[in-house]
């Protein structure tokens, strides 16, 4: 960690107050707050006590004057070949109208609106106009299954819910309202009104009379509507973001105003470089945390031109990405690793044949960040690559390079330091001393948490305490659940999950290092590895990997030779202790439409179980080459 970076970490933690006290100047402030931290009931922290702001206003209104003709939302659609662009003046205007639509159905203050929507304007625009009247939005991943749908419903009980007919992945029709029916007449929640934007997608797209309403119909009726900022106190729920629960029930993150507003306006100064007037793209989903904080709140918070994009990264052709940060002269981009090894599959030219002038960083997030694919993306744009980490809970980055304080050398496969305001720990698992450098141990946050992360689990404090901060017994930490280690110069790597830990006989392997080992064979483009039962050993190693050259494992003699030489790279990189006890050779691995990939769904069947719920799942046909893969002899 640099001088600079170290001293202004320190503060964070040494002098909170103070710190955040000077971070929350760069948002706006309808009433200043009491008192910055509010921490009489750990592990309840409450930021800026008193203080009245709103992010609607901190993301459209306040920009009105300086840049009120500025690009404000600039949406590309491959799948429709649709782009637009809506500066701030008249996102302002479209949000003031969905504002006034809200109202209308009976939207009050503090009752939440359920989004299940495609990438497309009006579902930005859906999310501001809750923000602006004090409503709670929870954006569902768009084309997540009925009865996952109906869970969220349930549990977050809706008094509007806003859809469309459908979405478009990869040139398909994925059909939004099918799902959306079903899953209200599966939830236990059934007065909720329904709002939908017609896109013309689907040709059986049908309406329930009395509780569907069509967007543009009730638009016209508010074109001139101006709906007055609701001002919120600073810890005031503004949204609620659903993530996997180990019980099978999604936990509802519960995020606030005040101390979020500051934490993006923060990360956009300190972290990500992005200055007003400046274009961000951020090649996630609204459904995911990244979404809501780097496409939707954090660029426009900033006075930035903010990229939605809906499609794939290699459609038309795998220079889409690239095409786009030329044509918009994009500065600060922010993608996943996934995305990456994607393209890495692809030549070359399809990234360096475009203009990347503007582009000042490329991060990545979203899982573990490999070493040779770190190397390779910083090679080919010829750009600063910053690995960083973070979670759902945590809703902006934990471990980072900051390069708006210093800059700090990267190391490939490292997301650098603890970002500031964290005070981030290594824990062995045994006795909950902190760790040394090259130690593995648990990744935990010692409370309070600062601000922008959840603030409790919607409707349940106990399960907030309960998930999060009783690990250890003895000492109140926020668990992250990851494995991590430090090294001597103080940079941190993530290993894997806590519960993706492979046992052999003794010895704990995270499936991330094997992976990079597998990963260290030219040939090899992808892999997954995961830890599966064994009689002697407790578990082994199973790698699933997909090469460059489809050619090499055309024959049965070319697999055989190609997973011995796998075989051996592993054992030179790891020892024998991390060689997989098989490597088998796949054209795709199963992954969410988001990129992340189902290592328990793989897990499951290479042990003969049922892969669990795949509402999420990218291309079904990834799961079955898994399944004659393990049945080969």
């Amino acid at each position: 960690m640099g001088q600079i970076y170290d001293a202004f970490h320190r503060r964070s933690i040494d002098d909170r107050d103070g710190f955040w006290s000077e971070q929350a100047q760069l948002i706006d402030w309808h009433r200043p707050w009491d008192q910055v931290l509010d921490y009489s009931r750990p592990p309840f922290a409450r930021w800026f006590v008193g203080g009245e702001t709103n992010l609607c206003h901190n993301a459209v209104d306040r920009h009105l004057a300086a840049r009120g003709e500025q690009a404000a939302l600039v949406y590309i659609s491959t799948e429709t070949g649709i782009e637009s662009t809506l500066t701030y003046r008249e996102l302002h205007a479209e949000v003031n109208r969905c504002a006034a639509m809200m109202l209308s159905l009976g939207v009050a203050r503090g009752e939440r609106v359920l989004l299940y929507m495609p990438m497309i304007p009006e579902a930005v625009v859906a999310m501001l106009a809750c923000a602006r009247i004090g409503a709670i939005h929870s954006v569902v991943f768009g084309g997540f299954a009925s009865h996952s749908l109906a869970t969220r419903i349930d549990d977050a009980a809706p008094k509007l819910i806003i859809s469309a007919d459908a979405g478009m992945r990869a040139g398909k029709v994925v059909r939004y309202k099918p799902l959306l029916d079903e899953a209200i007449a599966l939830a236990n929640a059934k007065s909720a009104r329904v709002l939908l934007v017609n896109r013309g997608l689907d040709p059986e797209f049908i309406t329930v009379p009395g509780r569907d309403i069509d967007w543009q119909t009730l638009r016209q009726q508010h074109l001139d509507a101006h709906v007055p900022v609701a001002w919120l106190e600073s810890n005031t729920p503004s949204y609620i973001l659903y993530t996997s629960g180990t019980t099978g029930k999604p936990k509802g993150v519960q995020r606030d105003v005040g101390g979020y507003a500051v934490a993006l306006a923060a990360s956009m100064k300190h972290i990500f470089c992005g200055h007003a007037g400046e274009t961000m793209f951020t090649t996630s989903d609204i459904g995911w945390v990244v979404g809501h904080s780097y496409i939707v709140y954090a660029p426009l918070i900033a006075g930035m031109t903010t990229v939605l994009y809906e499609g794939t990264p290699i459609r038309p052709d795998p220079g889409i990405w690239w095409d786009i940060v030329e044509r918009h002269r994009v500065t600060v981009m922010f993608s996943a690793p996934t995305a990456i090894r994607v393209l890495r599959k692809s030549d070359e030219s399809f990234i360096t044949g475009h203009d990347r002038s503007s582009l000042r960083h490329l991060f990545l997030a979203g899982e573990p960040l490999d070493q040779p694919t770190h190397r390779w993306i910083a090679g080919v744009l010829g750009k600063p690559v910053i690995d960083h980490y973070w979670q759902t809970e945590t809703g902006w980055p934990m471990l980072t390079s900051a390069p708006g304080v210093e800059q700090t050398p990267i190391k490939f496969g490292s997301p650098s330091f603890p970002a500031y305001g964290y005070d981030l720990r290594l824990l062995r698992e045994t006795d909950a001393t902190d760790a040394g450098p090259d130690e593995k141990a648990v990744v935990v946050v010692v409370p309070p948490l600062p601000p922008g992360c959840l603030s409790t689990v919607w409707g349940d404090d106990a399960r907030f305490v309960s998930t999060y901060f009783s690990t250890f017994r003895d000492r109140l930490v926020y668990a992250s659940f990851d494995w991590g280690m430090r090294d001597t110069d103080g940079y941190y790597t993530i290993l894997g999950r806590t519960d993706d830990v492979i046992n052999v006989a003794g010895h704990r392997l995270g499936t991330r290092e094997i992976e990079e080992a597998v990963q260290g064979h030219a040939a090899v483009a992808e892999v997954a590895v995961v830890g599966v039962a064994d009689a002697l050993k407790g578990q082994m190693p199973l790698a699933f990997a997909v090469v460059k050259d489809p050619a090499r494992i055309a024959t049965a003699e070319g697999r055989a030779s190609l997973e011995k030489e796998v075989m051996a790279t592993v054992d030179a990189q790891l020892g024998a202790i991390g060689r997989p006890s098989r490597v088998h050779f796949v054209s795709m691995l199963p992954k969410t439409r988001s990129g992340k990939l189902l290592r328990r769904s793989i897990q499951a069947l290479a042990e003969g179980r049922d892969p669990g719920d795949l509402t999420t799942l990218e291309d079904p046909t990834a799961l079955d080459q898994i399944r004659g893969a393990v049945d080969e002899k």
